[in-house]
């Protein structure tokens, strides 16, 4: 009878996890199926009309997507804000991590609070007075300036959630790898990078997401020739409102890189960031 209690109660958690993911995923599935319809069947009924009429699906909207330069060039402005904002993290807060966590140097503590400090700032703060700097310094309205600024909000909680990460490798193995001749530099890239996959994956992820689908940074720091596809979706629902033959697939492909970088590192995003946020 237990047995059957244990089962049957499996099979409840099973069945609402899936409702879950349906609900989720119904918002990505109807933009999707939007963005294969033509606006003239998108103005006549709801996305779901398409399990009963599938002929309505095609990839004009994706053809016309392709011919739109404001769009297309938004897209690879939000490639190359989010790839190097993400990459430039991770190596920066994974060599700080190390450094807070197992060297020791003058004033490495209260540095190490300073940063934690940092991370109640809000981002709100920031904005005014360095687009001020950013402006003495030609950056402002550039795809570097917005990089620089996402790495410099981003840096706080990555050097927290590495640090934390990295302290909970054994001492001794460090030790032992020191004895055998290894030097901080090679301990490093061999073993504690190694060791701390999971919580970069999952840091990884947290920065990338953050900086795809950002605005408020975007609309502030970025010019016409630099904003990325957020600003860019924004500035044509302004402008034009119902062309959803562009806004449609633009608005899906926004969303759906995300979810694929999400799912490609699902299994390391819960063990990493469980393992980084406590010692």
């Amino acid at each position: 009878m237990n047995a059957i209690r244990r089962g049957l109660g499996h099979w409840l958690v099973q069945a609402f996890l899936v409702v879950v993911g349906l609900l989720w995923l119904t918002p990505l599935v109807g933009l999707l199926a939007s963005s294969l319809r033509s606006p003239e069947d998108n103005a006549r009924g709801g996305w779901w009309t398409v399990f009963a009429d599938p002929a309505q699906l095609s990839f004009e909207n994706y053809s016309a997507l392709l011919k739109n330069a404001g769009m297309t060039q938004a897209f690879w402005n939000t490639v190359l804000i989010s790839v190097p904002a993400t990459v430039l993290v991770v190596i920066i807060a994974a060599l700080a991590g190390y450094a807070f966590a197992w060297l020791d140097f003058p004033g490495r503590d209260p540095l190490f609070l300073l940063v934690v400090a940092l991370l109640v700032v809000p981002v709100q703060i920031g904005l005014l007075p360095v687009a001020k700097l950013f402006g003495q310094l030609g950056l402002f309205g550039t795809i570097p300036g917005v990089v620089l600024f996402h790495v410099a909000y981003g840096l706080p909680f990555a050097v927290f959630l590495l640090r934390n990460y990295f302290a909970e490798i054994p001492k001794e193995m460090l030790e032992a790898a020191r004895m055998d001749g290894g030097t901080e530099w090679r301990i490093f890239t061999r073993l504690v990078l190694p060791v701390g996959r999971p919580a970069i994956a999952s840091l990884a992820i947290f920065q990338f997401l953050w900086v795809w689908n950002d605005m408020l940074v975007a609309l502030l720091f970025a010019d016409t020739s630099s904003q990325p596809l957020t600003v860019e979706l924004q500035s044509q629902i302004r402008q034009f409102g119902s062309n959803i033959d562009v806004l449609a697939p633009g608005a899906f492909l926004s969303l759906v890189v995300p979810v694929i970088v999400f799912f490609a590192f699902q299994r390391h995003f819960v063990q990493g960031v469980m393992a980084g946020s406590v010692k």
